[in-house]
């Protein structure tokens, strides 16, 4: 793919109107970048729990020269720089682009990326997301999304709706299909190729492109996948998602409330009382009670630990990414797939939200399939800590891969590459540190001294992760040296300083969970 040397006009006419952009200067020298582009009408007043709707064209040249603003959230976690935060509303359904700043003689490959925050977090305008770096060296064109999470994206509340107010299944889960179908209308006019979109993400974010691979309405909407740390189980089921539907309206009408068995009995609530509480409720209202909700979630007899996630078993979602895979039901796309080496490091240390071990094994009901997990860990607190993270990563995405194999080209990966300094604060190879490699993070002035002592090294795997990811995007095999996934050898790139290909690594681990994920599948029926 070759550069015309013209400049990128920063002025683009989208099918919605024309927007400007900025180009970059500094670390985003190279490209130019239009941010806080609306791709659905804001979800607000009658559009609140609703599926996206059309964005309003608009007249004259809208400037989008900055981020737009976060889903409401815990404000701390919208930190964008030093005492700074972005702004937060329930008007956030927007994208970003990033190009390169000279046209190309063909039209440009496309990557998408989801934010992760296990649906109860995140924003594109955090700076580790900056994609101008990645758009840059892999001349490609990146788009960063927003959507709805937490109980704003990521409730039930179709059960209470009425012809006069209506309430979707899965209303975050759509603002991805709404956002790439905007790619698609408009990506064009960008200079990326709507024919070649590459979706990618991380942690929620990579659940996330498993949801779209198992979702009908997303297929012919990308041609590869790239899944980072998914928690491939991080869906709800439909009497799950019902109780904490049922459970957040009682705190909304009853903020003091204190959390009750989930057995006890219920009086069904009345829908025009449900469109009551939720349409009068301020977002500060409905992100307490979704704190709140997190609380009851833990102790609830249910499978489902986390109470925010896509719906599944209706008509986005017939089936959980897992099954659909299992029953060769997703998209036939080539997927990379895999997970870091010391995951639970992170919620060890700074965010304790992984369910317990006795919670992660609550789906194997086999008692000798159970003890056989547990006896692959030796104990202590790192152990315990291991063995929920690959209940909730690891274990899942080795089944996800097994199964996608059969559909399409898989690659899996392991991620073990940290630099000194990560080390020696204990974290390592821990959650989303692959994606200081993915967006060039380590060359940016703000995560620099993360590198410290380790510049060549990390600098080295920078440009690794970035072509590895760029060539997949491209239409060809991410290495020459990356076999794909099978089921014999079960080859796993392992990340590193000097990567390396292993077969099938920590053999005995693997086999104990998918015995007892094969039981949980039979007794399941």
């Amino acid at each position: 793919m070759g550069s015309r040397g013209t400049r990128m006009d920063t002025r683009v006419r989208t099918a919605e109107g024309i927007v400007s952009g900025v180009r970059g200067r500094r670390a985003r020298r190279g490209t130019v970048s239009w941010l806080g582009i609306p791709y659905a009408a804001p979800p607000v007043g009658g559009g609140r729990f609703d599926a996206p709707q059309p964005v309003h064209p608009w007249p004259g040249v809208r400037r989008c020269e900055a981020y737009g603003h976060a889903a409401v959230q815990d404000k701390l976690l919208t930190a964008v720089g030093l005492g700074r935060f972005q702004t937060m509303s329930e008007d956030c359904l927007t994208l970003n682009v990033f190009a390169p700043d000279t046209e190309s003689t063909a039209p440009r490959p496309v990557m998408v990326f989801i934010h992760g925050g296990a649906y109860i977090l995140g924003t594109a305008a955090t700076p580790l997301y900056d994609a101008a770096h990645l758009a840059r060296s892999q001349d490609v064109v990146v788009v960063t999304i927003q959507y709805r999470f937490g109980p704003f994206g990521m409730l039930d509340f179709s059960a209470y709706s009425t012809p006069e107010r209506r309430f979707d299944e899965n209303p975050g889960a759509k603002d991805h299909i709404a956002a790439l179908q905007w790619v698609q209308r408009n990506i064009a006019a960008f200079g990326g190729d709507p024919a070649n979109v590459t979706i990618f993400g991380e942690s929620a974010g990579g659940s996330s492109v498993l949801l779209l691979l198992a979702a009908p309405a997303a297929r012919d909407l990308f041609v590869r996948a790239i899944a980072e740390s998914p928690a491939a189980d991080l869906v709800v089921g439909k009497q799950s998602a019902a109780l904490f539907a049922d459970e957040f309206l009682r705190i909304l009408a009853d903020p003091t409330r204190r959390n009750t068995d989930a057995t006890s009995p219920r009086e069904p609530i009345d829908p025009h009382e449900a469109a009551r509480l939720l349409d009068a409720a301020s977002p500060d209202d409905i992100h307490r009670a979704g704190q709140r909700l997190m609380g009851f979630a833990r102790h609830a007899d249910t499978p489902d630990p986390i109470p925010f996630g896509p719906v599944y078993g209706g008509e986005l979602l017939p089936q959980a990414p897992q099954d659909a895979a299992r029953g060769g039901n997703t998209v036939p796309v080539p997927l990379i797939i895999g997970t870091n080496r010391d995951e639970g490091e992170l919620f060890r240390k700074f965010w304790n939200v992984l369910p317990d071990p006795q919670r992660t094994l609550l789906r194997v009901e086999d008692e000798a399939a159970r003890d056989e997990i547990v006896n692959q860990y030796s104990g202590g607190a790192a152990d315990t800590v291991r063995l929920a993270a690959d209940g909730v990563f690891w274990a899942p995405v080795t089944g996800f891969a097994d199964a996608h194999r059969a559909v399409a080209p898989t690659y899996v990966y392991r991620y073990d590459f940290h630099t000194r300094l990560l080390a020696g604060v204990g974290l390592g190879a821990t959650h989303a540190t692959e994606l200081f490699a993915v967006f060039g993070a380590y060359r940016m002035p703000l995560f620099a001294a993360l590198a410290a002592g380790d510049w060549r090294a990390a600098s080295a795997m920078v440009d690794e992760m970035q072509s590895r990811w760029g060539d997949f995007a491209r239409g060809r095999p991410p290495g020459a040296d990356w076999p794909r996934y099978d089921g014999d050898r079960r080859p796993v790139l392992v990340l590193d300083r000097v990567s390396h290909v292993e077969e099938d690594p920590d053999t005995h681990r693997r086999q104990a969970w998918d015995r007892g994920r094969q039981i949980l599948v039979t007794s399941a029926g």
